[in-house]
Protein backbone atom coordinates (compact mmCIF):
# COMPACT_ATOMS: atom_id res chain seq x y z
CA UNK A 1 0.00 0.00 0.00
CA UNK A 2 1.31 3.74 -0.82
CA UNK A 3 -0.06 6.87 1.06
CA UNK A 4 0.65 8.87 -1.36
CA UNK A 5 3.78 11.34 -2.39
CA UNK A 6 5.82 8.23 -3.82
CA UNK A 7 6.84 8.71 -7.53
CA UNK A 8 4.62 6.48 -9.53
CA UNK A 9 7.62 5.21 -11.56
CA UNK A 10 8.88 4.21 -7.98
CA UNK A 11 5.25 2.52 -7.80
CA UNK A 12 5.69 0.57 -11.45
CA UNK A 13 8.83 -0.70 -10.65
CA UNK A 14 7.99 -2.29 -7.11
CA UNK A 15 5.19 -3.91 -8.73
CA UNK A 16 7.27 -5.10 -11.64
CA UNK A 17 10.17 -6.36 -9.16
CA UNK A 18 7.54 -8.06 -6.67
CA UNK A 19 4.39 -8.98 -8.33
CA UNK A 20 2.02 -8.50 -5.66
CA UNK A 21 -0.75 -5.95 -6.17
CA UNK A 22 -0.16 -2.29 -4.74
CA UNK A 23 -3.19 0.01 -3.64
CA UNK A 24 -2.31 3.74 -3.14
CA UNK A 25 -4.02 6.80 -2.87
CA UNK A 26 -2.53 10.08 -4.19
CA UNK A 27 -0.82 12.73 -2.38
CA UNK A 28 -0.94 16.79 -2.32
CA UNK A 29 2.73 16.19 -4.19
CA UNK A 30 1.48 13.61 -7.22
CA UNK A 31 -0.04 14.59 -10.18
CA UNK A 32 -3.95 14.69 -10.81
CA UNK A 33 -4.94 10.78 -11.64
CA UNK A 34 -8.21 12.35 -12.26
CA UNK A 35 -9.41 11.16 -16.05
CA UNK A 36 -8.80 13.65 -19.05
CA UNK A 37 -12.29 15.19 -19.91
CA UNK A 38 -13.31 12.74 -22.97
CA UNK A 39 -16.49 15.50 -23.89
CA UNK A 40 -15.03 16.30 -27.03
CA UNK A 41 -13.27 13.26 -28.21
CA UNK A 42 -13.44 11.09 -30.95
CA UNK A 43 -15.35 7.84 -29.82
CA UNK A 44 -12.29 5.71 -30.95
CA UNK A 45 -9.78 7.36 -28.95
CA UNK A 46 -8.88 5.62 -25.78
CA UNK A 47 -6.83 7.73 -23.36
CA UNK A 48 -4.19 6.38 -20.43
CA UNK A 49 -5.47 5.84 -17.47
CA UNK A 50 -3.81 8.23 -15.41
CA UNK A 51 -1.53 6.91 -12.24
CA UNK A 52 1.22 4.30 -12.01
CA UNK A 53 0.45 1.16 -14.17
CA UNK A 54 -0.11 -1.98 -12.16
CA UNK A 55 -1.53 -0.18 -9.38
CA UNK A 56 -5.10 0.32 -8.24
CA UNK A 57 -6.28 3.88 -7.32
CA UNK A 58 -8.29 3.05 -3.79
CA UNK A 59 -9.33 6.99 -3.54
CA UNK A 60 -13.01 6.94 -2.35
CA UNK A 61 -13.08 3.30 -2.93
CA UNK A 62 -13.60 0.18 -0.96
CA UNK A 63 -11.52 -3.20 -2.28
CA UNK A 64 -10.80 -6.74 -1.10
CA UNK A 65 -7.72 -8.03 -1.31
CA UNK A 66 -6.10 -11.25 0.45
CA UNK A 67 -9.31 -11.06 2.85
CA UNK A 68 -8.87 -7.81 3.74
CA UNK A 69 -11.38 -4.69 2.97
CA UNK A 70 -9.40 -1.72 2.18
CA UNK A 71 -10.89 1.93 2.01
CA UNK A 72 -9.21 4.81 0.41
CA UNK A 73 -9.09 8.95 1.23
CA UNK A 74 -6.32 10.61 -0.81
CA UNK A 75 -4.90 14.00 -0.86
CA UNK A 76 -4.10 16.17 1.65
CA UNK A 77 -5.32 19.81 3.27
CA UNK A 78 -5.39 22.80 0.69
CA UNK A 79 -2.50 25.04 1.45
CA UNK A 80 -1.87 26.19 -2.24
CA UNK A 81 -3.12 25.82 -5.94
CA UNK A 82 -2.70 21.76 -6.90
CA UNK A 83 -4.31 18.22 -7.44
CA UNK A 84 -5.30 16.26 -4.39
CA UNK A 85 -5.75 19.33 -2.37
CA UNK A 86 -9.30 19.49 -0.28
CA UNK A 87 -10.58 21.97 2.23
CA UNK A 88 -12.07 20.17 5.17
CA UNK A 89 -15.68 20.36 3.80
CA UNK A 90 -14.82 19.14 0.30
CA UNK A 91 -12.66 16.30 2.57
CA UNK A 92 -15.97 15.57 4.24
CA UNK A 93 -18.47 15.16 1.25
CA UNK A 94 -15.68 12.76 -0.87
CA UNK A 95 -15.83 10.45 3.04
CA UNK A 96 -20.12 10.71 3.19
CA UNK A 97 -19.57 8.89 -0.41
CA UNK A 98 -16.99 6.75 0.68
CA UNK A 99 -19.24 6.18 3.81
CA UNK A 100 -22.19 5.04 2.03
CA UNK A 101 -20.06 2.15 0.21
CA UNK A 102 -18.74 0.98 3.50
CA UNK A 103 -22.36 1.12 5.19
CA UNK A 104 -24.42 -0.74 2.54
CA UNK A 105 -20.96 -3.52 2.18
CA UNK A 106 -21.50 -3.81 5.50
CA UNK A 107 -24.98 -4.45 5.49
CA UNK A 108 -24.86 -6.60 2.29
CA UNK A 109 -21.91 -8.56 3.44
CA UNK A 110 -22.08 -8.34 7.02
CA UNK A 111 -18.04 -7.44 7.76
CA UNK A 112 -16.72 -4.37 8.74
CA UNK A 113 -13.81 -2.20 7.34
CA UNK A 114 -10.58 -3.64 8.10
CA UNK A 115 -7.95 -1.03 7.14
CA UNK A 116 -8.23 2.82 6.27
CA UNK A 117 -5.47 4.16 4.00
CA UNK A 118 -5.75 7.98 3.82
CA UNK A 119 -2.62 10.29 2.89
CA UNK A 120 -3.42 13.01 5.22
CA UNK A 121 -3.50 11.81 8.93
CA UNK A 122 -6.85 11.89 10.98
CA UNK A 123 -7.20 15.09 12.67
CA UNK A 124 -5.59 15.72 15.83
CA UNK A 125 -3.39 12.24 15.46
CA UNK A 126 -0.53 14.07 13.70
CA UNK A 127 2.53 15.65 15.14
CA UNK A 128 1.51 18.90 13.22
CA UNK A 129 3.44 21.58 13.10
CA UNK A 130 1.30 23.92 10.66
CA UNK A 131 -2.16 23.70 9.42
CA UNK A 132 -1.46 21.87 6.46
CA UNK A 133 -0.57 19.00 8.05
CA UNK A 134 -3.21 18.44 10.91
CA UNK A 135 -5.12 16.18 9.06
CA UNK A 136 -8.54 15.47 7.72
CA UNK A 137 -12.13 15.54 10.36
CA UNK A 138 -13.61 13.06 7.86
CA UNK A 139 -10.91 10.54 8.54
CA UNK A 140 -11.16 10.70 11.94
CA UNK A 141 -14.81 10.34 11.93
CA UNK A 142 -14.64 7.49 9.24
CA UNK A 143 -12.39 5.78 12.10
CA UNK A 144 -14.57 6.07 14.44
CA UNK A 145 -17.87 5.03 12.96
CA UNK A 146 -16.43 1.92 11.17
CA UNK A 147 -13.20 1.17 13.56
CA UNK A 148 -11.03 -0.42 11.56
CA UNK A 149 -8.23 -2.18 12.89
CA UNK A 150 -5.37 -0.19 11.32
CA UNK A 151 -5.55 3.39 9.68
CA UNK A 152 -2.32 4.19 7.49
CA UNK A 153 -1.50 7.35 6.81
CA UNK A 154 1.38 9.47 5.19
CA UNK A 155 1.92 13.32 4.23
CA UNK A 156 3.60 14.29 7.87
CA UNK A 157 7.61 13.55 7.52
CA UNK A 158 9.17 12.87 10.62
CA UNK A 159 13.10 13.65 9.23
CA UNK A 160 14.79 10.43 10.59
CA UNK A 161 12.48 9.89 13.24
CA UNK A 162 9.86 7.11 13.84
CA UNK A 163 7.08 8.02 14.91
CA UNK A 164 5.05 6.05 17.37
CA UNK A 165 2.03 4.70 17.28
CA UNK A 166 -1.22 6.11 18.03
CA UNK A 167 -4.77 4.92 18.79
CA UNK A 168 -8.11 5.95 17.92
CA UNK A 169 -10.31 3.89 20.23
CA UNK A 170 -9.36 0.43 19.03
CA UNK A 171 -7.74 1.64 15.78
CA UNK A 172 -3.76 1.62 15.45
CA UNK A 173 -3.11 4.50 13.82
CA UNK A 174 0.22 4.48 11.87
CA UNK A 175 2.45 7.32 10.10
CA UNK A 176 3.82 5.45 7.69
CA UNK A 177 6.62 7.62 6.31
CA UNK A 178 8.96 6.52 4.90
CA UNK A 179 7.89 3.32 5.39
CA UNK A 180 6.52 0.64 7.41
CA UNK A 181 6.14 -2.80 8.01
CA UNK A 182 2.57 -3.78 9.50
CA UNK A 183 1.41 -6.81 10.86
CA UNK A 184 -2.23 -7.25 11.09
Amino acid sequence: MSCGDLPFDYLEYLVSRLDVPLLYVPGNHDPSVNPPDMTWMPLATEMPRPGPEGCENIDGRLVEVSGLRIAGLGGSLRYKQGPNQYTQAQAARRAVRLELRLRLKRVRDGRKLDVLVTHAPPFGMAEAKDSAHVGFVAALRLIQHFQPLLAAHGHVHPYGRTLPERRAGATRVINVVPSRVIDL
